[in-house]
């Protein structure tokens, strides 16, 4: 396993973590996603640990905060040899704080998933979204209050927009309060708009990149196909919140089909691995209902593509760019094109 400094933080994690949405299964919307439960969830964790996975990643609103409890109970006895991040900020409750990144919702939040849990710290605690009624100044207090406690160890935000980063790491370092070190979003080969804005920023300002929903919820793990749908039985024949273009699907997936012959490898790890090479990520979040998903998301460590190989994907994957960034991709003396993750831009 690989492992990458997050963002600008000493903190260094493998280059993939376990995602738990699938842990629990309480509710329709999670049930489609999995129903691990604690054993099948201790002998994922156990799988992920013996490959050097030791980062977890959880919500407090998967299933309910479900997926939380059977993380906890899956690491007993090993959590000092193990990396937690979990969230806060959406819907817990059906009160008027019950949801946001308040000081109240937040410290309510921490404490009732360091208890699930079964911690006394966190090592990374997201924002899950960002809150566009609460004062930037609020969150990032009560956030930096947590991390002076030791209760939070570093802070990251998930699916913000460029100006909500830009504007809450020019708060923290106008106060001297702990900065965002990580970025949790969407990004895959038929989603590329990170590439944008964010990407640029994180380049930037030393923010590092976790990936979710790397295969655009399971649509790039091959099962999708010109005149071929989704299985009825898998969660992406049960549902779809990830957006694309068919076509764009279609002619990537012809890509990533050719290279992963080529390579002796499945479309799934080609697909990871083209992620892996570009700028800023530090982590992908891989999530697995069971063993065998579990193993065909490891092998996507360990070897590279080529440069011909990335260039044929960045060919396949290329979609429509809107204003400004088609205008300033014209100006390359002003705004160069992103490298891949390590190079110089």
């Amino acid at each position: 396993m690989d492992y990458r400094r997050l963002g600008r933080s000493g903190l260094k994690v493998p280059v993939l973590s376990f995602g738990t949405a699938t842990f629990g299964g309480s509710g329709e919307f999670f049930k489609a996603w999995g129903e691990t439960n604690v054993q099948e969830a201790s002998r994922l964790v156990s799988i992920c640990m013996d490959a050097g996975l030791n980062f977890f990643d959880t919500a407090n609103v998967y299933s309910g905060g479900l997926a939380e409890s059977i993380l906890g109970k899956a690491l007993e006895g090993r959590r000092d040899k193990a990396l937690i991040s979990t969230k806060a900020t959406f819907p817990t409750g059906e009160g008027p704080n019950d949801y946001g990144s308040s000081r109240h919702h937040l410290v309510q939040s921490c404490e009732a998933s360091l208890k699930r849990l079964g911690t006394d710290y966190i090592d990374v605690y997201f924002m899950h979204g960002f809150d566009s009624f609460t004062p930037v100044e609020e969150t990032l207090s009560a956030l930096d209050d947590l991390v002076r406690s030791g209760k939070v160890r570093y802070i990251g935000c998930s699916n913000f927009s460029g100006w909500h980063l830009m504007k809450s790491l020019s708060v923290s370092e106008r106060h001297g309060w702990s900065r965002y070190i990580a970025h949790q979003v969407y990004y895959s080969l038929v989603g590329r708009e990170l590439e944008w804005e964010l990407m640029p920023l994180g380049l930037d300002q030393g923010v590092g990149t976790m990936v979710w929903s790397p295969l655009a919820g399971g649509a790039l793990s091959g099962k999708i196909r010109r005149n071929q749908t989704a299985p009825k039985d898998s969660r992406l024949g049960q549902i779809q919140f990830i957006s694309y273009e068919d076509e764009l699907l279609y002619r990537v997936v012809d890509v990533l089909e050719a290279i992963a012959q080529e390579r002796d490898k499945s479309i799934t790890q080609v697909a990871l691995n083209w992620i892996l090479a570009r700028p800023t990520v530090s982590n992908i979040v891989i999530g697995a209902r069971n063993e065998e998903q579990l193993m065909q998301n490891l092998g996507a460590v360990g070897w590279s593509l080529s440069a011909d190989e990335i260039a044929r994907l960045d060919a396949a994957s290329e979609a429509r760019v809107l204003y400004p960034y088609w205008h300033q991709q014209g100006f390359p003396q002003l705004f160069p094109k992103l490298a891949s993750h390590g190079e110089e831009r």
